[in-house]
Order: C-alpha cells, then structure tokens, then sequence
C-alpha cells in the first residue's frame, strides 16, 4: 500500500509530506482547493505523462516521491525482482520534471525509464475518473481480472506454456523444412568428426598420463645417470656416505661409556644411517625400472602428435575432446530427429492439440464466469444511480489460439436503459466511468491485483441515498484494500476511517494548496460545511455528527 507521498513544486504545491494508513480515507475541500493536484502528483509518480506546466510557477523543477510497503509475491515485488529492483518489503518511486519538460525516474534509487516506472505504477495503484492511469480499461488488465475472478489464473499460465511449446515445436519444423540442405552436410561432418574422434580413442585422463610419462622418456638419459651417481656417493665404496655415518658411529660407541651426553648424538646418528639406507634401497629400486627406451620415446610422441592434430583440426583443447565427442553424438542425435521431417510434424500436431485442449479448458471458465460477473456488476450499477444500465464481459474469438487463450476478453457497459453496450475503455464520463469501475472492484474486491484504489469525481451526478450506497461500497472496499476518495458528498466523507480537508492559502503572493489531517471535531465541522454551505449552524453541526455515527 502506499505508505508516504512527498510533493515539492508540484502545481500549486510548495512541500508537502503525506503519510497514509490503509483503510478508506476521503480528501474534501472547497472547489479548486487542489484536490486534484494531489492525485495527479501521485499519477506523475507512477509515470503518467508530465510536461513542464506541472512545475510551480517560479521553480526549476518539480519533484514528487512516493513509498509504498509491499506483500510478498504481490504483482509489483514480482515486478520489482525480474527487473532487479527489488528492496526488502517496500519500494521507492521518484519522479523529477524540470522547466523543460525533461522528465527523470527512479525506483528504490536506480534511474529507469518511464515506460518502467508506469509498468510498476500499473501494479501499485489503480486510479479512476478522468485520467489516463486506469488499468481496467486495459485489455490485458480485463483478461486478469476475469482470470483471477474465475480461480483460473494457473490455467492461464498453463495456456500460455503450451502455447510456447506449440510455437517452438513448429519453429523447429519450420527450419528444417528450410534448412534440409544444411542439416544434411552438418549430420555428415559430424559422422566424421565422430568417427575420427572413435578411431583415436582418447581415454580420460590420458593427455595428463602421457604428458608426464613423454617427460619422464626424454630425460631418461639424464636421470639413470643422475641415480648411478647418487648411489656411488652414498654407498659405492668405503668412502661413500653410509660407511662414513657408521664408522662415525662406530667409533663413538666406544665413548658413550665415559659421557653420557653422546647419547643423544648417536640416536640422531642412528635416524640418520636408517634414513640413508632406506634411501638406497629406493635409489635401487627406481634405478632398476628406469631404462632408455627410444621405441617407447617414438611411440609416446607419436601419438601425442595424434592427439594434437586432431584437437587442432576441431578447434578444442586436447583435454577436452572427450567432452566433443559426447557432445558430437548429442548433436547427431538432435539432426536425426530435426532430419525427420514426420517425427517434427507430429510433434508439432501434438503441441498444437494440447494446446486448443488446455485453451478450450479456460475458454469453458472464463464464459462461466463472465455470466456471473457480468450479473453481479450490473446489480451493483442500479444502486449507483445508473438504474437499467448494464455491465457485460464480451469473449471475442480469435481466428487461432495465442498465447492468452481463444479469446480476448473486453468489458462492456451501457450506463443507462436504452444506451448501447459500448467498450469500458471508451466510456466518456468521468463519474460514470469511475462508478462502474467502483461496482466493478466491489464485486472482484477479493481477487484484484492492486492494492491501492483511488476514485475521483465517483460521486458526480449523484447524491442522497446514491451517495450513502456509494460511501459504504468505499468503506467495505477499504477492508481488502487501501482505498482513498475525492469527494463533495458528506454521505461519502463521513462513511471513510478517516479524512484529510484540502486548502487554498496565498503565501507571498502566490497560491498554495496544503492539507491536514482532521480530528473526530474537525471531521464535524468539515462535513457540516460540506452539508450546510457558507453558513453553519448547531444544527447543521448535529446532523453532520449522526452522519458519522450512523454511517
């Protein structure tokens, strides 16, 4: 919901800093106090079209910001997140017009587009009345609607899925038609490439085994020769390192007796004569199984140069021809089908029949509930002065399913007896347009997307007993929603949780609208204005207060 709305240079606004709570508030206030400024502050801010006469007079630029808490997995978190401009749990819009005309945007501090922020502004806030920012009158928005009225919001994804997968089965078909020619020589070189890749048989792990053995055979030479001398300096003859470490010990032996401090000497002596002959033993061992074996020398680079030149011929490291292969096959098994000019038909057919079978599903819920909405909404129209008017959810066929289904859906209405259903998009009146789009959230209030529901000018051309109907649809509208109205109506006002009064004062020289929050007395007093007009009285004071408790 919308939790704050900041306003600077706005029209006839200097500053001014709103926070809203949920529930129904109603804005009152003289005529031409700006109680529309506030409302078109707020369409600014979720992208409406602004141009430089929005700037106060005298200013550079105006400014307007707006907060609002969010539910998760609500259509504009989901927004939020695919775009990635997603905070945790709250979402900040700000919109900058400058003397210009240039307008800049931003969403939780990152500058976007405005085609951006009105997307955004589509999920947060439905305004109804005279302006642009109406998604009911939106296509896509009636089909959601009904979708989500009808419990059929998962089987229209699922519609959407098939139809994705018709359309790509029958892109693949299509190229192969196309492109036979084509597929027919990559199926060919990839026979050979694989059987090249079969025929060298490249095992795994082998060009690390290989390498370090090719490495070891060119250095054979140098390494016998390297071993031979090591083990002629540690035990060759008499004079080589082992014999001395045990004369060394010999002879000490024979003094451990006159100083014990020898010991520990003669323990270290005695590691290390282990530690030499064991290394001699090792120094053997290898020396035996090291030889010079030129044929193998031949034979390991030979197939090195195999293994190089066919990675180099396919463009691939040699370690990775093994993952070429698996992938050649792949491929190859892919052409086989994509060649299979009946198998890609088949496929295609069945796509198309899931398809218009999971459609004509949806197509069955959608008229069942459009007859049930298209019902209960012209019921609500005859209790908000549009008496023999009527509201209908048209289903119009489509030549061949999409991705939406069968059918678009519109909404129609004749807003009294005798006038002809006509498209909710082209409905002229302000008032009109915004009592139908009242009946129409009261009956769906349940199941619409939006969560916050603005209605201006909802009570003109009504009054009385009209208007006390219409203030209570507000008010239990405000149990699922946030929920705020511009109105001139007491019987409106005094049915909101609570009321903000808009005021026109001169501030040096110049315009300015301001607003205040009204306590339970000064609720009084501005409905008994809104009753009685220039002059009030107790009387007028008294009937504005039952108005409140009775409401």
């Amino acid at each position: 919901m919308l939790s704050r709305l900041d306003i600077r240079d706005f029209a006839l606004v200097d500053r001014l800093a709103l926070e809203f709570d949920d529930g129904f508030t109603v804005l009152s206030g003289e005529t031409g106090a700006g109680k529309s400024i506030m409302i078109g502050a707020l369409a600014a801010v979720l992208g409406k079209r602004a141009d430089a006469g929005l700037v106060r007079q005298g200013c550079a630029k105006a400014e307007v910001s707006a907060e609002f808490m969010l539910v998760k997995d609500s259509p504009a978190q989901q927004y939020l997140e695919v775009n990635e401009l997603a905070e945790d749990g709250h979402c900040l819009t700000r919109r900058v017009i400058d003397v210009s005309g240039r307008s800049r945007a931003w969403i939780n501090g990152r500058q976007v587009t405005i085609q951006q922020l009105s997307q955004l502004g589509d999920r947060l806030v439905d305004i109804h009345g005279q302006h642009e920012h109406q998604s009911l009158s939106k296509p896509q928005s009636q089909r959601d609607l009904l979708d989500a009225y009808a419990g059929a919001a998962l089987l229209s994804r699922r519609v959407a899925d098939a139809w994705a997968s018709w359309q790509t089965a029958k892109r693949l078909r299509v190229a192969a038609e196309g492109d036979a020619e084509t597929l027919t020589r990559e199926r060919e070189q990839l026979e050979w490439q694989i059987s090249e890749l079969d025929k060298l048989a490249f095992r795994e792990d082998e060009w690390r085994d290989i390498g370090a053995e090719q490495i070891r055979l060119a250095h054979a030479a140098s390494l016998v020769e390297a071993s031979e001398f090591a083990l002629h300096l540690l035990s060759g003859d008499d004079s080589a390192a082992l014999a001395a470490v045990s004369a060394v010990h010999s002879k000490l032996s024979t003094l451990v007796d006159y100083d014990p401090g020898l010991r520990e000497v003669l323990d270290t002596l005695d590691t290390a004569q282990i530690q030499l002959q064991e290394t001699v033993y090792s120094l053997r061992h290898y020396r035996e199984r090291l030889e010079v074996d030129p044929r193998r020398f031949a034979e390991v680079n030979e197939r090195l140069d195999a293994i190089h030149t066919v990675a180099s011929k396919y463009r691939t490291a040699p370690e990775q021809l093994l993952v070429l292969l698996v992938e050649s096959r792949q491929r190859l098994e892919e052409l086989a089908t994509s060649l299979d000019a009946g198998t890609l038909q088949r496929r295609e057919e069945e796509a198309k029949k899931s398809c218009l079978k999971i459609a004509a599903e949806l197509s069955a819920t959608r008229s069942k509930a459009a007859k049930r909405l298209s019902r209960k909404v012209t019921e609500a129209m005859q209790g908000l002065a549009m008496q023999g008017g009527a509201f209908e959810v048209v289903l119009n066929a489509t030549d061949e399913c999409a991705a939406y289904g069968l059918e678009q859906v519109e909404f129609q209405v004749a807003g009294h007896a005798g006038s002809p259903l006509r498209s909710l998009s082209k409905t002229a009146s302000g008032g009109e347009l915004s009592r139908i789009a009242l009946a129409i959230e009261a009956v769906t209030t349940e199941v619409a997307a939006v969560p916050t529901l603005i209605f201006d000018e909802v009570d003109a051309g009504i009054g009385g007993g009209v208007a006390e109907i219409v203030g209570r649809m507000l008010r239990t509208l405000g149990k699922h929603h946030q929920v705020m109205c511009i109105t001139h109506l007491p019987q409106v006002a005094a049915s909101a949780a609570q009321q903000w009064r808009v005021s026109k004062q001169m501030c040096d020289g110049r315009a300015a609208s301001t607003v205040e929050v009204l306590s339970a007395q000064e609720r009084i007093e501005e409905i008994a204005r809104m009753l009685g007009g220039v002059k009030i009285t107790d009387l007028t004071r008294k009937h504005a207060a039952e108005l409140l408790t009775s409401i």
